[in-house]
C-alpha cells in the first residue's frame, strides 16, 4: 500500500525528540503508532475490552469489544482498511456505517471509542478516522404499559435514542421538524434530542430550554425522569411541570401542538413541556372516540382528582366538628359501625390511608403476578379482619377504598403520586380545625398552583390567565371543527391547526 503524508498547517513542536502538533482543543494525536497506542491505552486505563488490531504495518485499529457491533467490523471496517491505497481520509467515502468522522486530537478520539466507535489510525497521519459500529442491544418494541388504551397506536417508545427519534420521524414526516443533540454528564456523556417543528414552536420557548440543558452540570444523567427536575421551573414544587410519555403518538401530537419534546438516550420516557395542570388529567385515547365520550371520561377524571384528595379529609372533619352536615338517616349506621373504635377518626384515617399506602407499594415492587395476588388477597383480608376488630368502621374503609381507586384513573403516573401524597397533610388540617382546615388546604394548593409555570407559560392556563378560546379543549372536548387552533400555552408560530369544512371555501 502507498501512504503520503499529510500536510501539516499548524506550528510544530518538538517533544522529547517526537514530532507533535498542538491545537486549542487539547493534545493533538501523534503520527507515530507506537506513541499512539500508548496514549490511547493510557487513556483508557488499559480497560480489559479494549481492543486493538493492527492491520498491516502501519494500520491500527482500536475499539471496545463489548460495544461493537462484530459483523460490521470485519465486514464494513476492516474489508475496506485492507484495500486503502490513499490517505486515511478516504475511508470516510469508501464506508457506508453509521457516522464517520475526522478526529485530531485524543479526546475527540476517547469520546469516539466509548461510543462504540472504530478508530482507525495509520502511522504517518497526525489524525485518525472513527466509524461509528456500535451494536444494538435495545429491546424490541412493546406495547405501553403505563398509558394502554384500547382505540389507538399501540407502540411505546423504548431505551434507544436513534429508535424513538425514527418513531417520531415516522409520524411527522416533516422537513420542518428539527432535532438538536447535546451531551450531559461529565462521566456519563449522555446523549439528548430536543426536538420541534421550527414553523410551529416558539423560538423564545426553544432558546429557553436549549440554555437550560446546556447550562446542566453534573457527573451522571441515567433517565429522563432525572432530567425533568433539572430543568423545571420549580423544582421546589411537588407539582410536575412537565410530562413523561412512553407514547410516540402522543410525542408527536405535542410537537404538533407546538411543543417540545426531549429524548435522553437509555430512557424510555420522553419529556413533553410546556404542560399545564389540565393536560395532566388528558389521556391520548380522547381524541380519539367521540367528543361526548371524552368528556365524560375528562370530567370524571377530575370528580376522581377531587375526590380522592379530599372524599377521606371531609369524613374525618364532619365526625369530628360538624356532625350538622351528616344526613339523619345515616347517624345511626354511622354511630353503630364507630361504636367499637378506640381511636378518634384523624388517627383511624391516617392508619387505613398507610395501610392502603403499603399494599400499593408492595404490589409495585413484587414480581407482576404475586403483586396483583398480594394487592386484591391483601386487602380483602386486612379490610375484613381491621372490621371485625373494631380497629376501624365499615364506612371508612368504603371511603378509603373509593379514595385509592379514585387516584388511578389519573393518566399521568407523576400527578397520581402527588394526589397520594396530598390526602396526608389535608387529612392532618382537618382533624384539627374542620372544614376550616379543609378551606386553608384548598385555597393554599389554588394560589400555588396559579404560582406555577411550565417553561415560562403559565400552569393554570387556560383558567388563568383567561383564555376562553382554549376552553374548547381543556375540561371538555368540544368537536373538532371548533378546536381548529392550537392552544395559546405554547405561543406558536402558526396558530392554525386545520381548516374546518366550513371555512373552506373562503380559503
Amino acid at each position: 500500500m502507498i501512504f503520503r503524508k499529510s500536510r501539516r498547517n499548524r506550528t510544530d513542536h518538538h517533544v522529547k525528540g517526537q514530532v507533535r502538533i498542538k491545537d486549542q482543543s487539547g493534545e493533538s494525536i501523534s503520527p507515530e503508532k507506537e506513541v499512539f497506542i500508548n496514549e490511547i491505552k493510557k487513556r483508557l486505563n488499559n480497560s480489559s475490552d479494549l481492543k486493538h488490531k493492527e492491520v498491516e504495518s502501519k494500520i491500527t485499529l482500536f475499539f471496545i469489544d463489548t460495544l461493537v457491533d462484530k459483523t460490521m467490523l470485519h465486514q464494513d471496517i476492516i474489508r475496506h482498511v485492507y484495500h486503502l491505497e490513499s490517505e486515511p481520509i478516504e475511508l470516510m467515502n469508501m464506508m457506508t456505517v453509521g457516522e464517520v468522522k475526522k478526529d485530531t486530537v485524543y479526546e475527540d478520539t476517547i469520546i469516539s471509542i466509548l461510543s462504540g466507535a472504530v478508530v482507525i489510525h495509520v502511522e504517518g497521519y497526525a489524525y485518525v478516522i472513527s466509524a461509528q459500529i456500535k451494536s444494538n442491544t435495545s429491546r424490541s418494541l412493546t406495547k405501553a404499559e403505563n398509558e394502554s388504551q384500547v382505540i389507538g397506536p399501540q407502540l411505546a417508545f423504548n431505551e434507544n435514542l436513534s429508535t424513538n427519534i425514527s418513531l417520531i420521524r415516522s409520524y411527522l414526516a416533516n422537513p420542518n421538524l428539527c432535532n438538536e443533540i447535546f451531551h450531559i454528564g461529565k462521566q456519563t456523556r449522555t446523549a439528548i434530542s430536543l426536538m420541534y417543528i421550527k414553523d410551529i414552536a416558539s423560538d423564545e420557548m426553544v432558546q429557553t430550554l436549549r440554555q437550560r440543558i446546556k447550562s446542566i452540570k453534573i457527573d451522571g444523567l441515567i433517565d429522563s425522569s432525572v432530567l425533568v427536575q433539572l430543568i423545571d421551573d420549580n423544582s421546589l414544587s411537588i407539582f410536575p411541570q412537565m410530562l413523561l410519555t412512553e407514547r410516540p403518538d402522543k410525542a408527536s401530537t405535542m410537537l404538533l401542538n407546538g411543543k417540545l419534546v426531549v429524548i435522553v438516550d437509555g430512557s424510555s420516557l420522553v419529556i413533553g413541556c410546556p404542560q399545564s395542570f389540565m393536560e395532566f388529567f388528558q389521556s391520548m385515547e380522547d381524541q380519539n372516540v367521540k367528543w361526548h365520550i371524552s368528556s365524560f371520561l375528562r370530567l370524571l377524571r377530575i370528580i376522581a382528582m377531587m375526590l380522592s384528595v379530599f372524599f377521606t379529609a371531609f369524613y374525618v372533619a364532619s365526625l369530628t366538628f360538624h356532625y350538622e352536615v351528616i344526613p339523619q338517616p345515616l347517624l345511626v349506621p354511622l354511630s353503630e359501625s364507630r361504636s367499637r373504635v378506640p381511636f378518634p377518626p384523624i388517627i383511624e384515617a391516617l392508619l387505613l390511608e398507610f395501610i392502603i399506602e403499603l399494599l400499593r407499594e408492595a404490589g409495585a415492587r413484587l414480581p407482576t403476578k404475586v403483586g396483583q395476588t398480594m394487592g386484591i388477597v391483601g386487602g380483602i383480608v386486612i379490610g375484613t379482619a381491621a372490621v371485625q376488630a373494631g380497629f376501624t368502621s365499615n364506612i371508612l374503609i368504603i371511603i378509603i377504598a373509593l379514595g385509592a381507586l379514585a387516584s388511578f384513573t389519573t393518566p399521568s403516573y407523576t400527578m397520581g403520586n402527588v394526589i397520594r401524597i396530598l390526602r396526608f397533610p389535608i387529612i392532618l388540617l382537618a382533624g384539627f380545625w374542620g372544614f376550616y382546615g379543609i378551606m386553608f388546604a384548598f385555597c393554599f394548593l389554588l394560589i400555588h398552583l396559579l404560582r406555577q409555570s411550565s417553561l415560562g407559560s403559565p400552569y393554570m392556563t387556560p383558567f388563568y390567565p383567561p383564555r376562553l378560546a382554549d376552553w374548547k379543549d381543556s375540561i371538555v372536548r368540544l368537536p373538532m371543527k371548533f378546536t381548529f387552533k392550537r392552544p395559546f400555552q405554547t405561543r406558536p408560530k402558526d396558530v392554525q391547526k386545520y381548516v374546518p369544512k366550513d371555512h373552506q371555501d373562503d380559503e
